[in-house]
Formats: C-alpha cells, sequence, structure tokens
C-alpha cells in the first residue's frame, strides 16, 4: 500500500498533517511534582491547588498574563500561603516531569513517515523556553503556537485560527490530538479530525485507523 494509499480515509479525505497538544500529551507537567515536596497532607495539597493555585489562575497565565503580577495579586488576596504561592514560580521548573510514555516513539513514526508536525500548546510563554530545553523532541515539529505568546489560551477558537492562518495548515487535511476533550471539539468544529489521547497506544492505533501510520511500527523493535 502506498503512503498516499494508507493516508485516505474511509471518507475519502486525506490527511497529511498533525496537530499536538504539548501537556499531558507530550510533556509530563503537574503541579503537585512540586506541592508534594511542600505539603505533608495530600488532602491539603489538593485543597490548595483547588482554591489559591487554582487551574483557572494558571489558565490566566497561559493566556499571557504576567507571572509576577498574577503571584503579587495571589499573596495579597492569601497572604497565609505567600510563600507556596511565590514557589509557583520560583520554583516551577520541578513541576515537569519526564516524557509521557511513548508519545515521543509515535511522533518518530510519524515524521519518519514524512506528516508534517505541528504543536498547539496552552503555555505560558515565560516558561515555555524551559520546557523546550527539556525536551527535544519537541524539535520535531515545524512550527510550535504558544498561547502566552498570542495572549490567547484554548479552547478559545482565535488560537487554533492563528496556527491555521500563519502557519498554512489545511484543517480537512489535519489531524488534532489533546489529552483535553473541550479542545478537541473546537479543532473539529474548524474541520480538524480530533482525535483525544489517553496513552500513546490508543493514540497510535487512532493514527492508524486514520491512515496516517501502517498497522505494524516501523521504529520500534
Amino acid at each position: 500500500m502506498t503512503a498516499s494509499a494508507r493516508r485516505q480515509r474511509q471518507d475519502g479525505r486525506v490527511l497529511d498533517t498533525v496537530v499536538f497538544d504539548l501537556g499531558g500529551v507530550l510533556a509530563d507537567w503537574d503541579p503537585r511534582y512540586l506541592y508534594r515536596r511542600l505539603f505533608d497532607d495530600e488532602d491539603a495539597m489538593e485543597t490548595f491547588l483547588a482554591t489559591v493555585c487554582t487551574p483557572e489562575w494558571n489558565h490566566a497565565m497561559d493566556a499571557g498574563r504576567d507571572r509576577a503580577a498574577a503571584v503579587a495579586e495571589l499573596v495579597a488576596a492569601h497572604p497565609d500561603h505567600a510563600g507556596l504561592i511565590r514557589a509557583w514560580v520560583e520554583r516551577w521548573d520541578e513541576m515537569l516531569g519526564g516524557e509521557v510514555a511513548g508519545t515521543g516513539d509515535v511522533l518518530a513514526e510519524l515524521d519518519a513517515a514524512g506528516t508534517r508536525l505541528l504543536a498547539l500548546t496552552n503555555w505560558s510563554a515565560e516558561t515555555f523556553p524551559l520546557a523546550r530545553e527539556r525536551f527535544p523532541s519537541f524539535a520535531r515539529f515545524d512550527a510550535i503556537v504558544v498561547s502566552g505568546e498570542h495572549g490567547l489560551a484554548k479552547p478559545d477558537p482565535a488560537l487554533y485560527r492563528v496556527l491555521v492562518d500563519r502557519h498554512g495548515v489545511v484543517p480537512e487535511r489535519a489531524a488534532y490530538v489533546d489529552d483535553r476533550a473541550e479542545n478537541v471539539v473546537v479543532a473539529e468544529q474548524l474541520g480538524m479530525t480530533g482525535v483525544v489521547f489517553t496513552d500513546a497506544e490508543s493514540l497510535r492505533a487512532a493514527l492508524v485507523e486514520l491512515g496516517l501510520l501502517p498497522e505494524a511500527s516501523t521504529t520500534r523493535p
């Protein structure tokens, strides 16, 4: 079977591009890696992450808010947690784990097959350079659109349009991979083929079904 035939979907659509989310798909990031070192009690840590350094607070920094300003405002609101809040910035690198198991292998397979690889990530512009150094597989992407650099964050469709418009992506020829279903929904609304990421094995199976990879791996033993 030729490469072009393998990429032909049953509905007649031909895919030649895969767009990856990064955090939770390729890069393992979790504030618990840091805060488990700062809390003796797991429940107290979870309460702190749910009520003080919340996902919404972090999302604002992913959308371009200055980290120093975000920390200062939160310290003023929760002075009893000042040290823990400042640790978010001062020890942010300790929130990074390794590469998500197996995803780098899938990325390498796609690269070897000549698939165009792009990334669309919610990430603070201030911390992304540290992540780029930590994860050499990021170098496989033709381009990476970082939310914090544009003052937008997924699932805002405007961020997806930055990717499409600046990097010449034809949505109908692209698959989009993300661990958050709401982000995949927006990609599908723009015409991409969505894949919700759970693990590398399931991702590879989905890409095989889409005709982007052969059934047998060509890079793994």
